[in-house]
């Protein structure tokens, strides 16, 4: 009820919608939605992490009933084609049309929106999300909106109150807070609707050129976006749901027609968006962020989740890049929880990661550490890299560590794609070729079992003997540059007991060959 992490500040708004709990014992209902007009990426999977983070915050704290919906608007019609799909043309084809009525241009399901569905799903299903997936065509069609379309129908000179005033001149002569679908081409319609009959819901508009009169419930016609998000909220009960800054003005006006409709807006909070590495906002259809199988091909899910906890009001780069440092940060979160007192466990992100379930397993190296070690020649695979770390951390099995294996084999992963291309050892000068000789000779006197704290020390006396106390970061630029063929690296007594004495020797052999 204290703690300042953002997720027990976000559930104790919905203490205070429901202070004697949801009538009738009827679960606390938590919404994201998932607009499948491109390829998911982990914007999209965003919303469902940090909003599952503040409905377990919720549970916690009450032990009341929840549930999570994730709401796809499939019914959408598609207003242009994303640059990131196969068979544009057919799409082209098919704009305007709902998401679900467009043929799959992957070839794998009945409809464009059904793969994109599934691809969100099998993702959610993967990380172990407790969900409802809803789809908006089947909502429409199944009749689950009719009640709130007819108080649409209603109240049309209100809700047309809220969203004249937010359109241009222009938009504001063709906007209806009703889309009918023609009954010809298919087309999600943007045209005048005139309200026939309320109660019945029938609607009148033209449609090439014709005078057409025509049912607005199950199916025949969707609401318009805002509105739209508006009566789901009625519709669906829903308690709280969060939504991107560029949305702020969107939740204004779609609560002020909740209250319209008769309903009450949810709990929620405005977050920022992720950027690409250009610092431009990710989109799905400009295809420019990450996909959620990017980065588990070189980050673990522990580690998507951690970055994506963390300062959810503050604008973040997404992209490559950003991996590595994440699992090393996540593993460093996770090593300090089980020694801090409870608040700031409670403020730990691996307490809302795991569940407050964090698991006691640590990692012997680091996922920076590991990266420079199979960026090395002749160390580009997982069983190779293991005899290193078995010969670093005795006891140590892929059979045992099954998270230290991941680790290694997503390091493998980042360092063939990403290291070993940009890799280039340069020269060392005089003054560092005598640095490293020295080097070498002193490396030359440990024992074969020196641990890291050992040759560490070592390193930094000879260091310091060449390059002056003040000027030690020069040095391991050097050894980095000279060494590995990068700018930056690893802790060198750490990197050298891992890779081993006699191979480092033969680097420095080799660098000043």
């Amino acid at each position: 009820m204290q703690s300042k992490a953002w997720p027990y500040e976000e559930a104790r708004k919905l203490l205070k919608r429901w202070p004697d709990g949801k009538p009738d014992g009827q679960p606390v209902i938590f919404e994201t939605g998932y607009g499948p007009s491109g390829l998911p990426h982990i914007g999209t999977f965003n919303e469902v992490l940090r909003t599952t983070f503040v409905r377990r915050a919720f549970e916690e704290l009450t032990g009341a009933p929840s549930r999570l919906i994730a709401f796809s608007d499939d019914m959408d019609g598609l207003r242009k084609v994303p640059d990131n799909v196969p068979n544009a043309e057919l799409l082209h084809a098919n704009l305007g049309k709902p998401l679900t009525r467009i043929p799959d241009p992957f070839g794998s399901h009945d409809s464009f929106a059904a793969h994109n569905n599934a691809m969100l799903r099998s993702f959610l299903d993967r990380f172990g999300f407790d969900y409802d997936f809803f789809s908006a065509t089947e909502c429409y069609r199944a009749g689950r909106f009719d009640d709130v379309i007819r108080q649409v129908l209603r109240n049309w000179d209100g809700v047309m109150g809220v969203m004249l005033p937010t359109l241009r001149e222009e938009r504001r002569r063709t906007y209806s807070p009703v889309l009918p679908i023609s009954p010809t081409s298919g087309i999600v319609l943007q045209v005048p609707v005139e309200v026939v009959d309320a109660e019945a819901g029938i609607i009148a508009f033209e449609d090439e050129g014709q005078r057409i009169e025509q049912s607005a419930l199950g199916g025949h016609a969707k609401l318009q976006w805002k509105v739209d998000w508006a009566a789901r909220w009625v519709a669906l009960g829903v308690d709280y749901e969060m939504a991107g800054k560029d949305l702020i003005d969107s939740v204004v006006q779609s609560g002020k027609i909740a209250r319209i409709l008769g309903g009450r807006p949810p709990e929620g909070f405005n977050y920022e968006m992720f950027l690409d590495e250009k610092g431009e906002k990710i989109s799905k259809s400009k295809g420019n962020g990450l996909s959620l199988e990017e980065w588990l091909r070189y980050g673990s899910e522990e580690s998507l989740a951690f970055y994506i906890y963390r300062e959810p009001r503050k604008a973040k780069s997404l992209h490559i890049g950003v991996i590595p440092r994440a699992v090393d940060e996540y593993w460093q979160f996770r090593a300090n929880y089980p020694k801090q007192p409870l608040e700031q466990k409670l403020g730990n992100p691996v307490h809302h990661i795991h569940a407050g379930k964090v698991p006691k397993q640590l990692l012997p190296l680091t996922y920076g550490l590991l990266l420079n070690l199979v960026s090395l020649p002749g160390l580009h695979d997982r069983d190779t890299a293991w005899k290193f770390v078995q010969r670093y951390a005795p006891g140590t099995s892929p059979a045992s560590d099954a998270e230290l294996d991941q680790l290694i084999g997503l390091a493998v992963n980042y360092a063939r794609d990403f290291v070993v291309p940009n890799l280039k050892r340069r020269p060392p000068t005089a003054e560092e070729a005598a640095a490293l000789r020295d080097l070498d000779s002193e490396l030359a006197k440990l024992p074969a079992d020196a641990d890291a704290e050992t040759i560490q020390h070592l390193v930094f006396e000879v260091g310091k003997q060449h390059f002056g106390k003040d000027n030690l970061r020069s040095w391991f630029q050097a050894l980095y540059e000279t060494l590995l063929g990068s700018s930056q690296g690893p802790r060198m007594g750490s990197f050298i007991a891992l890779y081993g004495l006699d191979n480092s020797r033969r680097l420095i052999e080799e660098a000043l060959a």
